[in-house]
């Protein structure tokens, strides 16, 4: 008998911009989403739910990694509480993560690391418009890292849509892929846990959302799934 895996999902289907593309990777690769929207609930999360998806988003207040506000927007309090306390408990757990861009900046930064606020080359990192994301190459340097293993390739192109960035890695990760010519980290795992993170984004590089000029996406997930 197949086990489906309950997997957390910050908000809503609709409680966020897009949130229904997670929700529909994440049902594609065998699992049932449940949404996560109490951070007095963390704990009970944590015990009852299989893994944890941090999505894409606004800004994180820089408060929490120790530095004063020069480039951040959209700046959510009450989002980052929720996320940060839902991870806390998850890491805690030893349950799987995912985090995709913003949730991939929660995960550096609840772990001790901190963000460049703003690229200075945003230009090649930035969303095109609200409803079109950029696209880049990436280099996985680590035949060992979990991009690898999905990929198979040391160079693959992916989607892009934000202007900040993990700065000082937190203890605990290691880098599996870096933008080609920035050296922008694009996504990092934790060496002990079962904790990815992604810079860009696989929900708007599969299913419905499949790019030509991108690799697809929708492995992330199902290697998610199997941590």
């Amino acid at each position: 008998m197949t086990v489906v895996k309950k997997i957390g999902i910050i908000g809503g289907r609709d409680t966020y911009h897009r949130n229904c593309n997670y929700y529909e990777a994440v049902e594609k690769a065998g699992g049932k989403p449940i949404a996560v929207l109490d951070e007095d609930k963390a704990d009970y999360y944590a015990e009852t739910l299989d893994g944890l998806v941090l999505l894409g988003g606004g800004d994180i207040n820089p408060l929490l990694y120790g530095s004063r506000n020069t480039r951040s927007i959209e700046i959510d309090d009450g989002r980052d509480r929720l996320e940060k306390t839902v991870l806390d408990s998850f890491l805690k757990a030893g349950k799987s993560v995912l985090g995709i861009c913003r949730g991939m900046q929660m995960i550096n930064v609840c772990l001790g690391g901190t963000l460049i606020q703003h690229l200075d080359d945003f230009e090649k990192h930035v969303w095109v418009d609200m409803e079109t994301d950029n696209a880049h190459s990436i280099d996985i340097h680590d035949e060992n890292s979990f991009m690898y293993k999905i990929y198979k390739e040391k160079e693959i192109v992916v989607n892009s849509a934000h202007h900040q960035a993990v700065d000082k890695l937190a203890d605990g990760l290691r880098v599996a892929a870096v933008s080609d010519d920035d050296g922008v980290v694009e996504a990092f795992e934790h060496t002990k846990l079962p904790v990815i993170g992604v810079q860009f984004h696989p929900e708007r590089m599969c299913l419905k959302n499949v790019r030509e000029d991108t690799v697809c996406g929708f492995g992330i997930f199902e290697y998610f799934m199997d941590l």
